[in-house]
């Protein structure tokens, strides 16, 4: 996939996010979900792109902003398409990310009020949103 910014389609609304990951100390795989008070739900760490940013470069920018977490870029999984809360059709694509930096920088506040991490098949439960699920289901890394 380009790291270019895709230009926007009219009236579409462009996000980029990631699936946070880290191994536990038995070697299992958690997930990083946020929650967003303001709507009082749980989801993947994602946000609007800036104008002229890369979908890639807003996807690293919204994951630290939200997180506390410097990341490294993964593979692409799949893209979300829905209507925000606005009624405007939303394009969110997605990477796997591993932190790099920032254990224990995440301050809460407004947008998001808290972190969890959680093994992969909870926090597939834990998601507020059905179309947040197949991007988590499409994550998979090698055994340890």
């Amino acid at each position: 996939m380009s790291s270019a910014a895709v230009p926007p389609s009219p009236g579409v609304v462009r996000a980029s996010g990631g699936v946070v990951w880290r191994r536990s100390g038995d070697g299992a795989v958690e997930i990083l979900l946020v929650h967003r008070p303001r709507y009082d739900d749980w989801s993947l760490p994602k946000g609007k792109c800036d104008p002229g940013e890369s979908d890639e470069a807003c996807g690293l920018r919204e994951v630290e902003e939200e997180t506390g977490f410097t990341c490294r870029l993964g593979a692409e999984l799949p893209s979300t398409r829905y209507r925000d809360n606005k009624d405007r059709p939303k394009v969110v694509r997605y990477w796997a990310m591993e932190p790099r930096a920032g254990e224990g920088r995440f301050v809460p506040n407004d947008e998001i009020d808290e972190i969890r991490w959680l093994p992969a098949d909870e926090a597939l439960r834990h998601l507020s949103y059905d179309h947040d699920r197949p991007v988590v289901e499409a994550f998979r890394l090698p055994p340890p």
